[in-house]
């Protein structure tokens, strides 16, 4: 059996979940990387007795529909797999029951679900430095759970929690450069959706931009934002619902 990891990480988050996941796996496992410039993707080889650890961030209560429109690339051929919704110590809301959907449409035998904590990509400080140690050790533990019931060929699968129809996306904020940024072009050969013009760094197409927050990630001067007054905005808007610490879940 391989473990193929599937995911989409903007910021790293995601990835790292992902990662802790499959150390509790004890098997040597390879990654996809759905976040990259679509050129550049090369799509898993699938076998059936396979498994597929698919990974996404939540944006919103959702799946970010780029994230699932290059999953919906992959042939699985009948694999197990398990979705993984990372969220930024908020609520990940439809997203668990929308990646189990998806999975599911395409062809995988879906036969766990894990919601996960993260560092916020919008705002860092909800969920800082997560997934921590505590949160390594319960993923490692989920991680041997899973594994164990792929190797005893167990599809059966609970419930996950999320509602049809999914909640709707909505507005997000789009990142652009401030007045530091020297227009390197770092952030637009990396933009996963094509939003950041080459020629003119500075600046976004929100008709393609999703904000996944690469974009402010990889910006070698930190001068690539939301801006003050969205980042207030969203702070304040987030306060009550991430004051309190959230825990990873399992559903299998």
């Amino acid at each position: 059996m391989k473990i193929h990891q599937i995911v989409f990480s903007p910021t790293g988050g995601t990835r790292r979940v992902s990662e802790i996941l499959c150390k509790g796996m004890d098997k040597e496992s390879c990654v996809t990387d759905l976040c990259i410039k679509a050129a550049d993707i090369q799509l898993p080889l699938i076998h059936e007795d396979d498994l597929a650890v698919i990974a996404m961030p939540v944006f919103a209560g959702r799946v970010p529909a780029l994230a699932v429109e290059r999953l919906q690339k992959v042939k699985p051929h009948g694999a197990k797999c398990v979705v993984v919704a990372v969220f930024g110590n908020r609520a990940y809301d439809d997203a668990l029951l929308e990646m189990q959907d998806v999975a599911t449409e395409i062809g995988f035998r879906v036969i766990a679900a894990v919601a996960a904590v993260a560092e916020h990509s919008i705002i860092r400080k909800y969920g800082k430095d997560r997934p921590d140690a505590d949160d390594e050790q319960t993923l490692r533990h989920f991680g041997a759970d899973i594994i164990n019931k792929a190797e005893r060929d167990d599809c059966t699968m609970q419930q996950v929690p999320g509602n049809h129809p999914y909640k709707k996306t909505g507005k997000v904020p789009h990142p652009k450069g401030r007045h530091s940024c020297n227009r390197c072009g770092v952030c637009a050969k990396q933009c996963p959706a094509d939003a950041i013009p080459l020629s003119d760094p500075k600046t976004v197409d929100t008709t393609k931009c999703i904000s996944c927050m690469k974009c402010v990630s990889v910006c070698p001067t930190g001068s690539r934002s939301i801006g003050m007054v969205m980042n207030f905005l969203a702070t304040q808007g987030l306060k009550e619902v991430c004051a309190t610490r959230k825990e990873n879940e399992l559903y299998m």
